[in-house]
């Protein structure tokens, strides 16, 4: 009976063995799916629709293939359609099938000279991009409003074969454990096997018994003489072959069933309970707000591009170069800084564009264009640096437009970043002023200080900015009266600076405000004979190029600045959080 059970054991663990293995061969259904996708290789460029790659479910594989450089990008759209517009493109978009189809878009924008879209790579549109030899293959989880753009270098035809696959989601939960329940069952019959076999060598038949003996005649074991017959001790043992071969079938079956175990997780079945997702903050988008002009992961990767270029222009003292990425009073103060280090050999470069992870970020939602998004990037001090970046449209890299120095005890009331916020307009009446009378009420309070007619709108308890002016500004006046009192006069005034504002609102209804205040210091002879000379003011002389005057001199200084303006009606006050200074420019006062 005992070799009956064995023989079940090794039948059931043959059937649960070869019942795994099919789950994984002959019976698994595909696991994905895939649509190809062609078109007539007319075009440089090929728009694969949001709604082909989420046309079913799961991540999508992209593969394309080339003659040459393969490149394909991705991002929002309405980006990608914009940055399209002027060169004709094909669109791959579904018909009611579910299908890829393709179609010809000619261009709708007619550019200025030369077409802005060219060459695909490094745009700051894009979220993500790729590039390979001959062919390229990358796994996607974009929705419906994000599309892929397919390209070579932009000006030859675009690669012509390509294919979307998606997982079926076709799985074999019992794969498993029928492969391993065979082995277990294997490993039982095996068991009994043995415990059988030890069953019939212990009760095999009656054994014979020995040779009655007289007690006169005993036998002399020392017969040499075979024929006259020796009783041995006990029976020659006998070879037991029977086990070998279904020992070495139980063998291989089990070493079957261990090969196959290493099986995918697909051949489990997924036994976790699902997770019950958390309630999470209701974040209500305003009707109509555009998307967000950027993620903070693409933010990043624009400002380190920047970093990158401005860095190249410092060392090389180029202007231009510096204006690929820079713009406004980010601009203007390098093109002075690289003057000074042109003519003093000891002028210190301003301090890099700053890169790496942000510790507060807020792009501007809109869909159209110029955009801009806000950005506070702490360096290993942890000082903090604000920066605001604009595009003035689809083809334009973002550039550095202003650039300040944190409070340290600065806060900011910021929407989440996957929202975004609105720009407020310059003349907007919601804030308790305006941003295009900011920058010249600032102005006021640094010449007049509490006499000023705006001062009691600012909160003088956090501006260390008005009280370092006003400390330099003493001290330069002590300083020139301790020589030139009688001779000459110094005088200050500040005003709004050129630059345009630039501002987002906050959750609070109030706004992050960024502006520009030149300061001009000069100095006159207040007697004819009298001559303004520079002395060891080597910024003045290299700037204004002499080294006396008998006109005197003015010497301009930009600011930018950010402030925190709340809304009409609100209790607060307006309050700094970010500074910076640096000398604009130093010229010769003209004759009345």
């Amino acid at each position: 009976m005992r070799f009956v059970w064995a023989i079940i054991a090794f039948v059931l663990a043959t059937l649960m063995i070869g019942a795994g293995v099919a789950q994984r061969t002959v019976l698994e259904a595909p696991t994905t799916e895939t649509a190809e996708i062609t078109t007539d290789g007319s075009t440089p460029y090929v728009l694969i629709d949001g709604s082909v790659l989420d046309s079913r479910p799961g991540s999508q594989t992209l593969r394309i293939h080339g003659d040459g450089q393969v490149f394909a990008a991705y991002g929002r759209t309405q980006d990608v359609a914009a940055w399209l517009a002027p060169t004709e493109y094909q669109h791959v978009t579904v018909n009611g099938e579910g299908e890829p189809v393709t179609k010809t878009v000619p261009a709708s924008v007619t550019p200025d000279g030369e077409s802005p879209t060219a060459s695909p790579i490094g745009s700051d549109l894009w979220l993500d991009e790729f590039q390979q030899d001959r062919s390229l293959a990358t796994t996607l989880r974009l929705p419906s409003d994000m599309s892929v753009l397919v390209a070579t270098d932009g000006t030859s035809a675009a690669p012509s074969s390509m294919s979307v696959s998606w997982p079926t989601g076709a799985t074999t939960p019992w794969a498993g454990p029928l492969l391993v329940g065979g082995i277990l069952m294997a490993l039982v019959g095996l068991v009994l096997y043995i415990f059988a076999l030890r069953h019939v060598r212990r009760s095999r038949g009656p054994r014979r018994k020995g040779l009655p003996l007289t007690a006169t005649q005993p036998i002399d074991l020392s017969v040499e003489d075979a024929e006259k017959g020796v009783i041995t001790a006990a029976p020659a043992r006998r070879r037991l072959t029977i086990g070998r071969r279904p020992l070495i079938a139980v063998s291989a079956v089990v070493l079957g069933g261990i090969a196959l175990t290493g099986c995918s997780p697909e051949a489990w079945p997924d036994l976790q309970p699902e997770a019950t997702p958390s309630p999470t903050a209701s974040v209500i988008v305003p009707e109509g707000q555009g998307a967000p002009a950027v993620t903070q992961t693409q933010a990043e990767r624009i400002l380190s591009r920047i970093s990158e270029q401005v860095t190249t222009a410092d060392e090389a003292n180029d202007p231009k170069a510096a204006a690929v990425r820079l713009t406004g009073p980010a601009l203007v103060e390098r093109e002075t800084n690289y003057r000074l280090r042109k003519e003093l050999s000891k002028a210190e470069s301003l301090p890099a564009i700053p890169s790496g992870d942000m510790t507060a970020f807020l792009p501007q939602a809109k869909n159209d264009w110029p955009r801009m998004f806000l950005a506070v990037v702490e360096d290993a001090d942890g000082v903090g640096t604000m920066v605001t970046a604009t595009q003035e449209n689809p083809w334009a890299e973002y550039k550095v437009a202003y650039i300040s120095s944190l409070r340290a005890d600065a806060s900011m009331n910021l929407a989440a970043k996957y929202v975004g916020a609105v720009a407020v307009e310059p003349n907007s009446p919601f804030l308790l002023m305006p941003p295009k009378d900011l920058a010249a009420a600032y102005a006021d309070v640094l010449d007049k200080g509490a006499k000023s007619e705006f001062a009691a709108m600012f909160d003088e308890k956090s501006d260390t900015f008005r009280s370092l002016v006003a400390e330099n500004r003493a001290t330069l006046l002590k300083n020139f009266n301790e020589t030139g009192e009688k001779t000459g006069r110094v005088s200050f005034a500040a005003e709004a600076g050129p630059s345009e504002p630039l501002s987002l609102v906050t959750l609070d209804s109030g706004a992050i405000v960024a502006v520009t205040v030149t300061e001009n210091e000069t100095i006159v002879p207040t007697d004819s004979d009298a001559v303004i000379k520079l002395g060891d003011n080597v910024v003045v002389k290299a700037l204004s190029g002499v080294s006396q005057s008998s006109t005197g001199f003015r010497t301009q200084y930009t600011d930018q600045l950010y402030f925190f303006v709340p809304a009409q009606g609100s209790n607060e006050k307006i309050q700094l959080l970010a500074s910076r200074s640096n000398v604009l420019d130093a010229k010769v006062v003209k004759k009345e």
